[in-house]
């Protein structure tokens, strides 16, 4: 297999000129102190669409030719890339239809059609769509549009590889969320050739984390499931194409858990300012649970900004729990008036605040003559968290949880 080089990936920059933004480098005190040197953010859930999917769809929408243009494109997607077909193919005054499953967020498919796009909600999983567009372009005549697993899409992708290196160009080690792989594959192929020395690492959802399995057999390995909060980087199959530039190009894959995803999206909030996904925060998830495994400086990639809102409600609550910062209790409360009201005054007196409550006489492995409460309680993190439990079990309550 011939490699996209960078002559192509400067190549794909000239023609993405005018179409995509140069999205910024933001730094991060909080994880530079955690890393022990400079930690800067590139931003990609700043680009048009809320991801970097335009840069490799334009490219490759691009290069087609008359025919293939007039007869339109096809996609499958739960969303950015979705997004990124619609748009481009907008720009080139092409027609595009993009197949959806009927369970993509809301905010997402309403976007891909404002785009310009046929949207169709086909299928409850990524493969039923997958398997939907692949027919209706072979009927139809049209040119599907893979999601990662193209030269012209890593070509484009690349161009964020180049920007890192003029913006930082100090950068050691760049961490990039990945799926199928299109984005860590441009980005490798653009730094080794400017910077040899760069460590390019991966980073994957726990929950679909295909590529250490297949990097360490030789070959793609498919899952047989697939469970993540991350749908942007929840891919069961590895790229055929990509393949060879992860195993060749890039220095490692690691994984994340949910919990570090979610705690990453609420640093991101709370002290950039910044709306990200949870495939997008992958990178920084990773930086952010274990610091010391990154020589910097270090960029971490945030690939995408496209969030449910319901779904960041749920993901700030997760992460704010698994931060230390709501923790959940279970406690044994004698059974009399007014019992629950000193519960509450100690709680309140540690300075901790109830978010949610709820009272259980029924069940359990409590004593004859307690209750069970579940409380669920704001804090100011861990350790006032473990001194707020520390004074309830002074006071005699069964603390669990």
């Amino acid at each position: 297999m011939t490699f996209v080089t960078l002559h192509d990936v400067e190549a794909a920059r000239r023609k993405l000129s005018g179409v995509v933004r140069l999205t910024p480098m933001e730094g991060s005190r909080v994880l530079s102190e955690m890393v022990g040197g400079k930690v800067v953010l590139k931003c990609e859930n700043l680009q048009r669409t809320g991801s970097f999917k335009i840069r490799g769809a334009y490219t490759r929408i691009s290069r087609l030719d008359d025919a293939s243009r007039a007869a339109g494109v096809v996609a499958a997607s739960a969303g950015n890339h979705a997004q990124g077909v619609a748009l481009a193919a907008s720009l080139l005054g092409m027609t595009s239809t993009v197949f959806m499953p009927v369970g993509a967020p809301l905010p997402k498919v309403a976007a891909t059609s404002a785009y310009g796009a046929d949207v169709q909600l086909v299928g409850r999983t990524l493969d039923e769509t997958l398997q939907a567009a692949l027919a209706f372009a072979t009927e139809n005549g049209r040119t599907f549009i893979h999601p990662f697993d193209h030269p012209d899409l890593i070509a484009g992708h690349g161009t964020v590889g180049l920007e890192i290196l003029e913006q930082f160009p100090e950068a050691r080690t760049v961490v990039v969320s990945v799926g199928g792989g299109g984005l860590v594959s441009g980005i490798a192929v653009a730094a080794k050739a400017i910077r040899p020395d760069v460590k390019v690492v991966g980073v994957q959802a726990a929950g679909a984390a295909v590529w250490p399995e297949s990097l360490r057999q030789g070959r793609p390995v498919p899952l047989t499931s697939v469970q993540t909060i991350a749908d942007g980087i929840a891919i069961a199959q590895p790229g055929v194409v990509t393949f060879d530039y992860l195993r060749d190009l890039v220095d490692g894959v690691v994984t994340v858990s949910e919990e570090a995803m979610s705690r990453a999206i609420v640093l991101c909030l709370e002290r950039a300012k910044l709306v990200v996904e949870p495939a997008g925060v992958a990178a920084l998830a990773a930086v952010y649970e274990n610091p010391e495994a990154f020589e910097p400086p270090v960029v971490a990639v945030l690939s995408g900004g496209n969030i449910d809102p319901l779904l960041l409600g749920k993901v700030i609550s997760h992460g704010l729990g698994a931060a230390g910062r709501q923790p959940a209790l279970r406690l044994d409360v004698p059974d009399y008036p007014g019992a629950l009201a000193r519960l509450l005054e100690l709680i309140a007196d540690a300075g901790a605040n109830v978010v949610d409550i709820e009272h259980h006489r029924m069940g359990g492995d409590r004593g004859l003559g307690d209750v069970e409460v579940t409380v669920q309680l704001e804090t100011r993190g861990p350790q006032h968290s473990e001194t707020v439990r520390a004074i309830l079990a002074d006071a005699g309550y069964g603390v669990r949880g």
